[in-house]
């Protein structure tokens, strides 16, 4: 259960983490050297790795399970 609460945390941060950029995008584009927009960025990417990873450990350990009618088709 630990891991599906991070799982849905890490997503949120990433939203807000792009939320956050665009809002920087928005208001620095006057400012060229503003470097806010690019700092946001980077922390999402970071999130979504951090995310992926948590996934994989779900499915790994056998926390995360595949249970679409389909999954097992092919």
């Amino acid at each position: 259960m630990w891991l599906k609460a991070i799982i849905v945390l890490l997503f949120l941060a990433v939203l807000a983490s792009l939320t956050s950029a665009l809002v920087f995008l928005l208001r620095d584009m006057g400012a060229p050297e503003s470097k806010r927009t690019l700092y946001a960025l980077g922390i999402r990417i970071s999130l979504a790795t951090l995310l992926l990873i948590a996934i994989w450990y779900g499915f790994e350990s056998g926390t995360l399970s595949n249970t679409a009618p389909w999954a097992n088709k092919y």
